[in-house]
């Protein structure tokens, strides 16, 4: 039987299971090359070894709860409670050695994100957030209330940036930052680092992690086209995207709005 939420005993199994993920890639971040998948995205040995590590961890930490990975099985499973898991979200920068990349693994309950683990190796950061709990950074709980740093800064996708050739002669509303990995520029948002951030072609492993964080710092997100909320057991999403606004507020979203709307602009 699902439960709701994960026991302490689960927990501690999980942090031992991503630290060692985490040692695995800080060994072999900038010794190993990648290869192209099908869709022409880059993927690395350590690439398979993580989802396998932390897929067959979660089998042991959460038997019967069924498992949506990058890498493996990409069909929405038939369990009330399933995992989420990008086990390298950011690849290209890994395989170019630039040090900035993700673990982003989420579990849902009834369709929706109940707990969320966003780990950075290099920064050594790690982001667990619970539905209804908040969020702890290295085991440091935010106050949302202290968490109100203004920036000036906008988070893009490398595919996103088509839209300031849309209206070549408006200002965009801030300065724009590219990261290079989807977890990551929506995790900025909900720390403050940027107010607002536009994705276009995000995966559901890309964002599992951080909507839960965003949701539970008091950030909002705008889905453009596809709501994972409208999402059904056995749906296939290798190539549904999710493209979307995420702000530090629904006054920041409407900022963008205009400019996120061109995404859909064929």
């Amino acid at each position: 039987m699902n439960q709701l939420f994960l026991t302490d005993k689960q927990l501690n199994e999980l942090d031992y299971l991503f630290e060692l993920v985490c040692k695995r890639q800080i060994k072999d971040f900038g010794n190993i090359s990648a290869s192209n998948k099908a869709d022409g995205s880059l993927i690395t040995s350590c690439d398979l070894w993580s989802d396998k590590t932390i897929v067959d961890g979660l089998a042991s930490i959460a038997p019967d709860e069924g498992v949506l990975s990058e890498e493996g099985e990409k069909c929405i499973p038939n369990t009330k409670a399933y995992w989420v898991v990008d086990p390298l979200d950011g690849t290209t920068n890994f395989a170019a050695g630039i040090p900035y990349w993700s673990i982003s693994v989420a579990r849902f309950v009834d369709r929706k994100p109940q707990a969320s683990f966003l780990i950075i190796p290099t920064l050594k950061k790690k982001f667990v957030s619970i539905k209804g709990k908040g969020v702890w950074l290295n085991n440091q709980k935010i106050d949302p209330k202290q968490n109100n740093y203004q920036s000036e800064c906008i988070s893009l996708c490398s595919r996103s940036i088509k839209i300031l050739q849309k209206k070549p002669t408006s200002v965009f509303p801030g300065k724009i930052r590219l990261l290079g990995v989807s977890s990551l520029n929506l995790t900025s948002v909900a720390m403050g680092q940027t107010f607002g951030a536009i994705e276009s072609t995000p995966k559901i492993w890309d964002i599992a992690a951080a909507w839960l964080l965003l949701e539970e710092l008091n950030c909002s997100i705008e889905w453009l086209e596809t709501n994972p909320l409208d999402l059904v057991s056995g749906q296939n999403l290798s190539n549904v995207n999710f493209p979307l606004i995420a702000g530090r507020s629904i006054q920041k979203i409407e900022t963008l709005k205009p400019w996120g709307d061109l995404l859909l602009d064929k």
